[in-house]
C-alpha cells in the first residue's frame, strides 16, 4: 500500500479531523501537526487500519488523543473559538451582517464557557454532526454520558441565550 492510498482513505473526513484538532489545540499550525501525526499513525498501523469497520471514528479518537497530548505538553493554553468560525451570509446588509456576527460571537463565547466535556460533545454533535454512538467512541465516554453532557450543555446554552436575549 502506497502513502497516497492511506491519504485517500483518510481524505473523506480530513476536514473534520482538522476542525476537531483546531478546536482542541487552538492553533492552525498545531492542528496541522496533529493531522500529520494521525497520518503517520495510520501508516504505521496500516494493516490494522484497513481491518477497521469505522475508520473515521478511529481517526477522530487518535486526533483527540494527540491533541490532548499536545495541550498537556504546553501546560493548557486555550484559545477563543471566535478565531476559528466565521459565518457570513452574502445576502445580508453590512449592518445585518455585523449584528449576526455579534450574535454568533456571543453564542461562541457561551459555548466556550461550558465545561470541557460538554463543549467537546456540543462540537462533535451540533457542529460536526456525529451520532451519539460515534461521539461515544471518539471521546471514550459511555453513550448515556454523551447524552447527559449534550442535554446539560443545551439547557445551559438555552438559559444563557434567553437571559441575554441574543
Amino acid at each position: 500500500m502506497q502513502g497516497n492510498d492511506i491519504v485517500n482513505l483518510v481524505s473523506p473526513f480530513k476536514d473534520k479531523l482538522f476542525r476537531l484538532a483546531l478546536r482542541i489545540v487552538g492553533s492552525t499550525h498545531e492542528a496541522e501537526d496533529v493531522i500529520q501525526e494521525v497520518l503517520v499513525k495510520v501508516w504505521k498501523k496500516k494493516d490494522q487500519f484497513l481491518e477497521l469497520n469505522n475508520k473515521e471514528a478511529w481517526c477522530m479518537t487518535v486526533t483527540r488523543n494527540l491533541c490532548i497530548d499536545k495541550i498537556r505538553a504546553r501546560k493548557m493554553r486555550t484559545s477563543d473559538v471566535t478565531e476559528h468560525y466565521d459565518i457570513k451570509d452574502k445576502t445580508l446588509t453590512p449592518s445585518e451582517e455585523a449584528e449576526s456576527n455579534d450574535r454568533m460571537g456571543q453564542i461562541v463565547a457561551l459555548i466556550n464557557a461550558l465545561p470541557e466535556k460538554q463543549r467537546t460533545v456540543v462540537q462533535l454533535r451540533d457542529i460536526e454532526g456525529y451520532s451519539y454512538k460515534e461521539i461515544s467512541e471518539i471521546t471514550t465516554l459511555k453513550l448515556d454520558q454523551v447524552k447527559v453532557y449534550l442535554h446539560r450543555a443545551r439547557i445551559t446554552l438555552r438559559a444563557q441565550i434567553t437571559k441575554k436575549a441574543i
